[in-house]
């Protein structure tokens, strides 16, 4: 057992340090190559579309790379206990570089949209591994610390991308790119042998939940469609069998012997539940991200660059906050911040939501950048938090892995459903620009508040797993 000394007991400087700063590397490496793709691809497509054609696709970009994201993120836990760490990142590397190329050659839509779904496999299982990795990789008083940096990389990711890939377009170099990504990809593959520890001999691969990969697959395609649709009842056909396929996939989880999400999930003394439930929550929210530019040039008149940053403001919250967060070690603390990061996240984007009006002037934007800001800084305060809080739900090594790559899975998952959600409030009010905005924007706030319902709940179910020991500190029991 481990005290909440010890736990606080790691500093930055242990972490990015002579003895972890490689590992680190490959850690916020492969996060930040798929982050960074993932916006860079949203600035160069307009660009790449006046190349090679194929308008018509021009949605499917997005869907095709974040269904593939989807499916591999589930085989995370898998890659783990089958090939370990050093391979599990190299099988993710070689269809993220693959992919990244064959969208740099790419002479039509088609073929661009076949990189974006090797993009996809490998940034899928990227992403997870960036989670999953830490707890094996690193000592335990490292973990909050290792996952408030991986986590901020999708703030780089934010930054980076639409910079890059509209510096590139500025050129109409726009294939260059995606020749930089590959190389980079190509680089931590290189260090991935080196700093991390290859199969353990021991370890058992699991078998694939080919229903519940089936249903939950079936689901994600389903809500990426209804992102495109736009008759009333198509939508409300839509979401109906999305819920349907979803119930479908808890019903079988809940009795299969080979899950996608860990067994605890559905105990009902887990907070693993609730946890997985606020995480999503959480994620949904910076999907506004996708909007904001959109609503800054239409009703400020803001040039796309610096509409582009309002869209940055959210990444930038919480990747500033969480550095500050990841601190924390006291558990009464830890359990407050998880519950008070989504009423900051509902606060945030209230205050937006509510200012949203046609001609905005210098302080209105100013107002919406602040409001963005400060609910971004509501996913920092709790998100590496429930993050190490997924790691401790089970003292076996290989659930607890499961459950931590669980969150990578439902994170994505729930960026599939609110993007969908956020294209269904926004053609509740169209023709309206100003009142789409206010519908999005308080839409999600309200979704935050019930964040605050499932952290608590979370809360409330993690606190008897705890116990003063003889010196006072709290351990797990």
């Amino acid at each position: 057992m481990s005290t909440v000394a010890d736990r606080s007991s790691g500093t930055w400087r242990d972490l990015l340090g002579p003895g972890h700063i490689g590992t680190s590397v490959v850690l916020a490496g492969g996060v930040g190559l798929h982050a960074t793709n993932v916006f860079l691809t949203t600035s160069l497509l307009p660009t790449a579309i006046d190349d090679i054609g194929g308008e018509r696709l021009y949605a499917w970009s997005s869907s095709v790379f974040m269904i593939a994201s989807v499916i591999s993120s589930m085989l995370v836990s898998r890659l783990l206990g089958g090939r370990g760490p050093a391979q599990a990142y190299l099988v993710a590397l070689v269809p993220f570089v693959v992919g990244t190329a064959v969208c740099a050659v790419s002479p039509t839509m088609v073929a661009l949209l076949c990189g974006r779904a090797l993009q996809g496999v490998g940034g899928g299982i990227l992403a997870g591994l960036g989670y999953a990795v830490v707890q094996a990789v690193l000592p335990e008083n490292l973990w909050a610390k290792a996952t408030a940096m991986v986590s901020a990389m999708w703030g780089f990711g934010t930054l980076a991308g639409p910079a890059v890939g509209g510096l590139f377009a500025q050129f109409d170099a726009w294939r260059l790119a995606f020749v930089t990504l590959a190389v980079l990809g190509v680089v931590v593959a290189a260090l991935v042998p080196r700093v991390l520890p290859r199969r353990d001999r021991s370890a058992v691969a699991e078998p694939m939940p080919v229903v519940s990969l089936a249903l939950l697959t079936a689901t994600t395609a389903v809500i990426s469609v209804a992102s495109l649709l736009t008759r009333p009842w198509q939508l409300a056909g839509a979401g109906l069998l999305a819920a349907l396929l979803l119930a479908g996939f808890v019903a079988w989880e809940r009795r299969a012997d080979t899950r996608v999400l860990p067994a605890t999930t559905y105990s009902a003394a887990s907070p693993l539940k609730w946890l997985y439930l606020t995480i999503a929550i959480l994620a949904a929210g910076t999907a506004t991200e996708a909007f904001t530019p959109l609503f800054g040039q239409r009703l400020a008149g803001l040039e796309p660059v610096v509409a582009g940053f309002l869209g940055a403001a959210v990444s930038l919250g919480w990747s500033a906050t969480m550095v500050f967060s990841a601190n924390a070690s006291d558990p009464g603390t830890v359990r407050r911040l998880r519950v008070l990061g989504p009423a900051v996240l509902a606060a945030g984007l209230a205050v937006t939501g509510l200012t949203q009006w046609d001609g905005a002037g210098p302080v209105t934007v100013a107002v919406w950048f602040t409001g963005l800001v400060v609910a971004g800084a509501g996913i920092g305060i709790a998100f590496p938090h429930l993050i190490v809080a997924t790691m401790g739900v089970s003292d076996d090594p290989a659930e607890a892995g499961k459950a931590s790559a669980g969150a990578n899975t439902v994170e994505l998952i729930a960026l599939s459903f609110s993007s969908a959600l956020g294209g269904v409030l926004m053609n509740l009010g169209a023709p309206s620009t100003t009142r789409s905005a206010q519908l999005l924007l308080l839409g999600f706030a309200i979704i935050a508040v019930l964040g605050c319902l499932t952290a608590r709940n979370a809360r409330d179910a993690d606190e008897p797993r705890t116990q003063p020991d003889a010196g006072g500190h709290l351990v797990a029991s």
